[in-house]
């Protein structure tokens, strides 16, 4: 006869040598599964269609003989309704898996963290994490349609965000991408997809009145955004490469900065002739004991809170100065280098681009550095920033804050 459990029974009722099922009087088709090896769970057995099925609750203490009748009780009401309470738990246990939160963990840690570059899948996490989440998160991914992705771009785009909207597009088809290529899900809801906002390369350049303003500002602010600036625009090279910078890929001796290969954006090692003026800015630099860092405070970390400190930068600018981005820079030193007389190639060499004259086979087989030609162009744009924030041109530099 079945026994009416109580707390003391379950806890202290002992196994024996084959599996134990002892069934509660108290709530018919409970039962407390008891193994040779001393672990109890709880079950409840019930007829659906005419079969008897078994729906396993969860194990004991976890799960305690109060809460245990509740689960049981929720589950044979289930079977009055002429449901399956087992099958709905593995349809659910199913949906877990494969729903957009789990496959999303998944394809960051899987595909994100081992193929792409940390700032690259730090930023496709977030986006996902922003945009897509807070929509999706327990959804299963094969239940999420071409509409449900055009109208979730199209919520980003009306909440004054079209190119997140575009970034974010990007990150959503690659996780499909991958989700398909893993047959978690058959095709693609993205597969005929646009990009829902227009996207126009920039073309701001500074001119050479307000490059003299930039680089005064820089002077105002000191170290480390200070001469982050000042490298940016004599280096032309990109923002992080050069926040991250370390004291072990210099050579003063040579004046050469050499970028390993995953530090650059194409992978490539990349080497940067620095000028009499790049290496002023690097040698009158502060060196933190035991940091590889050039550009830090705390030498643990390089550089970082770009936006707070290009806020304080602009502070320092003439109010009427047209809005600029610290990439402006890097673009500002090519023409630069262009209006100086530097030939296209060498100017895409400084700036480790494989595209343009370096393209398909002809990057393959033309494989001079123009290491001379490099440093030849740096030390003479180097020499025109110099004469363009001389003394004499500063004196009549109106920077606010001054």
């Amino acid at each position: 006869m079945p026994k009416v459990l109580n707390a003391r029974t379950v806890e202290t009722i002992k196994s024996s040598s084959k599996r134990d099922e002892i069934p509660d009087r108290h709530m018919p088709g409970l039962y407390l599964v008891v193994q040779p090896s001393g672990a109890k769970s709880w079950a409840v057995r019930y007829r659906h269609s005419g079969v008897t099925r078994k729906h396993t609750l969860g194990a004991y203490p976890s799960i305690d003989l109060k809460h245990a009748r509740l689960l049981a009780a929720k589950a044979l009401r289930t079977v009055a309704e002429g449901r399956d309470p087992g099958h709905e738990k593995a349809r659910q246990r199913e949906a877990e898996v494969d729903s957009v939160a789990a496959v999303v963990e998944k394809f960051l840690r899987l595909h994100c963290a081992r193929n792409n570059r940390p700032r690259t899948a730090e930023e496709t996490e977030r986006l996902l994490k922003l945009h897509v989440l807070p929509h999706w998160r327990r959804r299963r991914l094969r239940e999420v349609s071409r509409r449900d992705v055009i109208d979730l771009l199209d919520g980003i785009v009306e909440a004054g965000k079209p190119i997140a909207a575009n970034r974010t597009f990007a990150a959503v088809r690659k996780l499909f991408n991958w989700a398909v290529a893993r047959d978690i899900i058959p095709t693609s809801p993205c597969a005929g997809v646009k990009a829902p906002s227009p996207e126009r390369a920039r073309d701001r350049i500074l001119n050479d009145e307000e490059l003299r303003f930039v680089w005064l500002a820089a002077d105002a602010m000191g170290a480390p955004f200070g001469p982050l600036i000042k490298l940016l625009i004599l280096t032309a090279q990109r923002r992080d490469e050069v926040a991250k910078m370390q004291w072990s890929e210099l050579n003063f001796r040579a004046a050469l900065w050499t970028l390993p290969g995953v530090r650059t954006k194409n992978n490539e090692p990349h080497q940067v002739p620095l000028s009499d003026h790049a290496l002023a800015v690097l040698t009158a630099l502060p060196r933190i004991a035991n940091s590889d860092f050039v550009l830090t405070t705390s030498g643990t970390a390089p550089a970082r809170g770009y936006a707070r400190n290009k806020r304080k930068l602009d502070s320092l600018l003439p109010e009427d100065m047209p809005a600029w981005r610290l990439h402006d820079l890097r673009r500002t030193a090519a023409t630069g280098l262009a209006r100086l007389g530097v030939d296209l190639p060498v100017i895409e060499k400084i700036l480790n681009h494989r595209s343009g004259s370096f393209a398909g086979i002809v990057g393959v087989y033309q494989l001079h550095s123009f290491s001379a030609e490099k440093a030849t162009a740096l030390q003479r744009w180097g020499n025109h920033v110099e004469q363009l924030v001389s003394e004499e041109s500063a004196q009549v530099l109106p920077l606010r804050g001054r």
